[in-house]
């Protein structure tokens, strides 16, 4: 084989992943030991045979060389695959080639135990390794088992011959062109399961595969599939977790006292010879094949499609609410975390409360095109209808990923036991103990996150007691309609307890969220972006909608824009009221707050330390709730907030009321004013109250804008 020629290759591997935009994430690689090693690999994708040989190299800087199919070694093409180190299943010398090179440690193999792509990801058949292709099932090989454990038979054998009798181990170094025994009996021979798992899954016809029908013409099926499944994946940025598992060290499974006495036998053993263990070798393979093939399987790295997909799998109902789908993946993601055994894709051990929300990643719209497009989903009224047929009808093997992807996605975690016992048991509760389980469990993560940050930013003599900013739930009469409600910029949820205790009273469930960086210490405040604050509305709508039909949803200060943020993005809210709104400020130090927030950046970057202003003091109306030192950092979210909701102003089609203190002394009217010019919607309503300050939600006069706000929600 030509070293060369495959150093050249994986520079073209190299120039082709990086012209693409597919992302590849390594895992797992301290788990590749130094020694002897086959890689078994699954085999989804044309993709693992010339990208994983060059991305194993470059992890262990040994040539890695793999069998390919013998059918590909036809013409120039064949020739090239033998030059870059490819062997085909139907070379005479295969065997002892693969032996000889794992003895000598000149060269690491990829063998995929399935023997061929396995494009529908089906591997179980009745709880048993089965793999299903075009012409039929069969079980994995246990091919990789075998050589490896060949190789260390052979290994052993050396070791023992040079010492009891040197003229048969020096036969048997001449028959596997073995130079010096030192570097061979040095080695250690290992299994490594490694496993690629693809997101998202998306065929469709891209460039390649419209220049190969250009070019070419009339493509076989299978080929045109591939192009276009594994070039959308290619070009559409596709994620690949490739997963390395713990070695198996090979040597243990050769400790049968038969293997034993044929690896200690002085007699001359030809490599093709039958030998008196070639049976209990035989079962030994299997043993180790049904082991690697386990692991392989166990370290799918789970994502959001596997959930909508099995879950759509498992659901024994006809058809199903596009939230309710929702709600119940959000449930499997939060579960599913509890589960070490499990891996996770990068994206689901994040926030997924945009599920509830605007899904704001595409993630749900995405699938459910898809699902729609197949046929697995039709919708209806504003339900969808669930085909249960495209889980169970036949399709042809090579179409499987075009025509029926969301049952391909489902049978790549089938293996997942654990994971397949949280869907089914999601799939089966009905539709009130769902809402009621995510809100419960939001709360408890509202809970559990405030006293976290609490007791991490106390400070002394300046954080106020905990029940200030401790987010909380009015139960009203009715789940008809729910209402959200933010408090300010450097409060708490008890500065707008007074509001929500009178829209409980006349019958409305209320929740009240904790902004992060709010109700612990002003340095709290300092680490937090508007993002954040975004973040805990989310998750707070996320909790009020499933405890009610339709929320309204409000706040007052910087929660009013953040209120009005989420009505623009969130086209289930029902309505929004926003009060003293932040579009324009009037305090004399927040116009310094961009520089002086760009200084203390710098001063941080250049020296880690230096001359910053990081506060500025607080003279607040509500001491026994607010901050008295105000970071500078805050101020300039605030205004990085109003001016990523500006644009979106326009598409906000709800009913609106804007409510404003004509002498506000924090904001300006006009900036409210403003608001309520850009709103898209035409049921819009703007109310004056005659106060002198800021925090109209409390004090003399509070009572009459309880009741505006009021009347604005009795709408509903």
């Amino acid at each position: 084989m030509n070293r060369f020629a495959y150093r050249t290759t994986g520079l073209a591997i190299k120039t082709i992943s990086n012209l693409s935009k597919a992302n590849i994430a390594l895992h797992g690689r301290e788990n590749i030991p130094d020694g002897s090693i086959i890689f078994v690999i699954n085999h989804f994708t044309r993709l693992e045979t010339f990208l994983m040989p060059y991305q194993i190299f470059t992890l262990t800087k040994v040539p890695v060389w793999s069998l390919a199919d013998y059918e590909l070694f036809q013409g120039a093409f064949g020739n090239y695959l033998e030059k870059v180190g490819a062997l085909s299943t139907k070379s005479p010398d295969r065997d002892q080639l693969i032996v000889k090179t794992l003895l000598t440690g000149e060269a690491n193999w990829i063998i995929f135990p399935e023997g061929r792509m396995v494009k529908n990801s089906k591997i179980l058949e009745k709880g048993r390794f089965m793999i299903s292709w075009a012409g039929g099932k069969h079980p994995p090989h246990t091919g990789a088992g075998t050589l490896a454990m060949r190789t260390e038979f052979y290994r052993q054998r050396l070791r023992r011959l040079s010492v009891v009798k040197p003229d048969e181990a020096r036969y048997l170094m001449d028959q596997f062109q073995l130079e010096s025994l030192e570097p061979v009996l040095d080695r250690r021979t290992y299994i490594v399961p490694v496993n690629l798992t693809y997101y998202p899954i998306r065929a469709r016809e891209n460039i390649l595969s419209k220049l190969a029908l250009r070019l070419v013409g009339d493509l076989p099926e299978r080929i045109i599939e591939e192009l276009m499944t594994e070039g959308s994946m290619l070009l559409s940025g596709v994620q690949i977790d490739v997963r390395f598992g713990d070695p198996i060290l090979v040597n243990e499974y050769l400790q049968n006292r038969a293997i034993q006495e044929d690896i200690e036998t002085t007699g001359r053993i030809h490599f093709d010879d039958q030998i008196a263990s070639k049976s209990l070798m035989r079962k030994e393979a299997l043993k180790l094949m049904l082991r690697y093939m386990a692991a392989i399987y166990s370290m799918t790295t789970v994502n959001l499609d596997h959930l909508f997909s099995s879950l759509l799998r498992f659901l024994r109902r006809k058809s199903i609410d596009k939230l309710d789908l929702c709600r119940r993946v959000f449930l499997a993601a939060s579960q599913i975390q509890e589960h070490p055994e499990l891996y996770i894709n990068n994206s689901l051990q994040q926030d997924q409360v945009h599920l509830l929300t605007d899904d704001r990643y595409g993630k749900v719209d995405n699938f459910i095109k898809v699902a729609e497009e197949k046929g697995n989903l039709q919708q209806n009224n504003g339900t969808f209808i669930i085909n249960k047929s495209k889980f169970t009808s036949p399709y042809e093997f090579h179409r499987a990923r075009i025509d029926n992807p969301i049952d391909v996605i489902a049978n790549a975690v089938e293996p997942l036991t654990d994971l397949q016992r949280t869907l089914r048991r999601l799939a089966i509760l009905p539709d009130f103990w769902i809402r009621k389980k995510v809100a419960d469990y939001l709360i408890s993560l509202d809970v559990k996150e405030y006293e976290s940050d609490y007791h991490k930013f106390y400070i002394q003599g300046e954080s106020k007691p905990i029940d200030v900013g401790m987010p909380f739930l009015v139960k009203g009469k009715s789940k008809d309609i729910g209402v959200l409600l933010s408090h300010g910029y450097m409060a708490a949820p008890r500065e707008v307890e007074t509001l929500a205790r009178y829209l409980g009273s006349i019958g409305y469930w209320v929740y009240v969220p904790r902004l992060k960086g709010h109700g612990t210490s002003p340095d709290d405040l300092a680490t937090r972006s508007y993002q954040d604050w975004v973040m805990s509305v989310d998750r707070g709508y996320a909790i009020i909608s499933s405890l009610c039909k339709r929320v309204v949803v409000g706040g007052f200060s910087t929660g009013a824009g953040l209120a009005l943020d989420l009505a623009a993005r969130v086209k289930t809210a029902a309505g929004v009221f926003a009060v003293a709104a932040p579009m324009t400020l009037k305090d004399f130090s927040s116009r310094f707050a961009p520089a002086v927030d760009t200084w203390n950046r710098i001063m941080d970057k250049a020296y880690g330390v230096g001359p910053k202003m990081e506060f500025v003091e607080n003279k607040p109306e509500n001491p026994h709730i607010n901050y008295l030192r105000n970071p500078i950092s805050g101020v300039r979210e605030i205004e990085r907030l109003m001016d990523d909701l500006e644009p979106k102003l326009s598409n906000l089609q709800v009913p609106s009321l804007i409510v404003q203190s004509r002498r506000d002394p924090v904001v300006d009217p006009k900036g409210s004013r403003k608001i309520f010019e850009l709103l898209g919607t035409d049921d819009k309503e703007y109310r004056l109250f005659n106060f002198d300050r800021h925090g109209i939600l409390l004090g003399d006069g509070s009572a009459g804008v309880h009741k505006a706000i009021g009347e604005f929600i009795n709408r509903f």
